[in-house]
């Protein structure tokens, strides 16, 4: 990918003041923008968040100063029931012209099962103190086993890797501390029609047994050549809480589905997505799967 950057960080670290840089690096190069995407689950702990993450709002004001002349304008958007506060998706998408055929896969994954999580600490009597155990006894390296990966293990825990095979690509990030673990899976450039979406979900989840996940898949191009990714999910042990379609510029569209363990039976409210315009102001723009049989705190941008 000579022509696009992929950051993705998490904390408190101040993403979005690396936009000038970038730009300005790019003009050396006599190249310009022709699309950004900027997405993030909900932040753990909103009020430890510097400038300008302290809101969706704050960062889409500063995304619109450098996105926001491109064809397409700046577009954002809140996903997710609004009665669940900290189980929502915040993307923010500008384009030039239509993007190339192209799937992404981006899952958040909270309460991770303790025993699975063990392996991400260093020092812990059940885990395992070198990135490559770390990828081994977890399961990462079945996850899409021809996958070249780069691992790297924290002090005292946490773990992150980067995986490649031709033109696709797969990053992980793990914060495996009791009361706020987190996961992240991402993956982008794989033949949707050779790599089963509920099969790649389901080793996912055996690797961090999340208690509660949600995956935001996004396809450009024909959405009939991504075959069954973005269809509602039938997964054992866990429930569908919401489920939203959003089109995007460019020849977009945007599916997320967020789950919950199903110890119970739980009934799947209304799916409600919200488009901000540039103040921000809401409304209900959200287009819902009435047929499961019709034919994404981690901030991260993409351009």
């Amino acid at each position: 990918y000579p022509y696009k950057i992929i950051l993705k960080t998490c904390g408190t670290t101040k993403l979005l003041l690396s936009i000038p840089r970038i730009l300005e690096l790019a003009m050396e190069l006599s190249l310009a923008v022709l699309s950004a995407k900027y997405s993030r689950g909900t932040f753990n702990f909103p009020g430890a968040q510097p400038s300008p993450h302290r809101s969706f709002a704050e960062e889409v004001a500063v995304l619109n100063q450098f996105f926001g002349s491109l064809n397409s304008g700046g577009n954002a958007y809140v996903m997710g029931d609004p009665t669940k506060p900290n189980r929502k998706w915040h993307i923010y998408y500008a384009t030039q012209k239509a993007e190339l055929p192209m799937v992404t896969l981006e899952m958040c994954m909270t309460g991770l099962n303790t025993e699975r999580a063990s392996i991400f600490f260093n020092n812990s009597v059940d885990g395992y103190s070198s990135a490559k155990e770390m990828t081994k006894f977890s399961g990462i390296s079945d996850i899409i086993s021809e996958m070249d990966v780069c691992d790297f293990a924290f002090e005292p825990c946490g773990y992150s890797m980067n995986g490649i095979h031709g033109p696709a690509l797969s990053t992980i990030h793990v914060t495996p501390e009791e009361g706020f673990s987190y996961a992240s899976y991402e993956a982008m450039g794989f033949n949707p029609s050779s790599l089963v979406y509920s099969g790649l979900i389901e080793r996912v989840l055996k690797c961090f047994g999340p208690s509660k996940f949600s995956t935001a898949v996004t396809i450009f191009g024909r959405h009939g050549l991504s075959g069954t990714w973005g269809r509602k999910l039938d997964l054992d042990g866990y429930a569908c809480t919401d489920l939203v379609e959003q089109e995007l510029p460019g020849g977009g569209l945007l599916i997320y589905q967020a789950f919950a363990v199903s110890a119970v039976t739980v009934v799947s409210p209304r799916s409600i997505l919200h488009s901000c315009d540039r103040d921000l102001k809401y409304d209900n723009r959200g287009i819902h799967w009435e047929n499961e049989e019709t034919e994404g705190e981690e901030p991260k941008i993409g351009s």
